[in-house]
């Protein structure tokens, strides 16, 4: 069964029909903004294909890479180098080869702590916001990339612990983690996260099918809490759909 209030759920055939439509959104976000457009990407597995697409000949010319800032809505606390780095993942894959540096706005990790790290990013985004409140009418990105965890967790926030509950700050340090890798993180919030034209789940694969089915029967975990002001999008493969719902080939 689905619950009834869920997001708009789109499904691929497969991951690259997954990552193609993905890239097809992200386009369609950048084209309706003449101006300055702000893109909240994410980590893990479920991006990667994405990210090399935007990377590809077939892709990269139609991004206009002079108006694009790139954010992160969430980094593990490792440096830049080591390849836990979420950023740095993003970077690789299509960013370091075509975007300003200017325009790359990576959390940093140098920080004391993830708690500073946190503190710092804040400040960065509301530089570029150019306020410390968010004003629903006028959201902070035209895009936010999220994945879930197969705890139910997105970004870094993670079912039960205090930092789901956040919000007055826009950042905010994540001292362990509820899954691998164990360690700590820094993750922007709730409602900075909605603050968003459209935000897009790329949910992937048979190992997503558990947290997938819980999702979809409403289960309140933090990847069903996160909602745009505007539209929020779960685009699946069909591997991470239910038996129930999958249906014939």
């Amino acid at each position: 069964m689905i619950a009834a209030g869920l997001p708009k759920l789109i499904v691929a055939a497969d991951a690259e029909a997954l990552a193609q439509t993905a890239a097809e959104r992200v386009m369609a976000r950048i084209g309706a903004n003449p101006g300055r457009i702000a893109i909240c990407l994410t980590g893990g597995s479920s991006p990667k294909k994405l990210y090399q697409l935007l990377g590809s000949d077939a892709w990269r010319d139609k991004i206009p890479w002079d108006r694009v800032h790139w954010f992160i809505g969430d980094e593990r606390f490792v440096p830049e180098s080591d390849p836990l780095n979420n950023m740095a993942v993003a970077r690789a894959a299509f960013l370091d080869r075509n975007a300003p540096a200017g325009h790359i706005h990576p959390i940093p990790t140098t920080a004391e702590n993830p708690d500073a790290g946190a503190q710092a990013y804040a400040r960065e985004l509301q530089a570029f916001y150019g306020a410390d409140q968010l004003d629903p009418a006028r959201p902070l990105f035209d895009l936010v990339l999220m994945g879930a965890g197969p705890d139910g967790h997105t970004a870094s926030l993670f079912p039960g612990f205090p930092e789901i509950e956040e919000t007055t700050r826009w950042v905010v340090g994540v001292p362990k983690a509820n899954v691998a890798p164990f360690v700590p993180r820094v993750s922007l919030t709730l409602p900075v996260l909605a603050s968003c034209y459209e935000m897009l789940f790329e949910i992937a694969g048979h190992d997503k099918r558990a947290i997938l089915t819980r999702l979809l029967n409403g289960e309140n975990l933090p990847a069903l809490r996160a909602r745009s002001f505007g539209e929020t999008v779960w685009l699946v493969d069909r591997a991470a759909l239910p038996e129930e719902i999958r249906g014939p080939r």
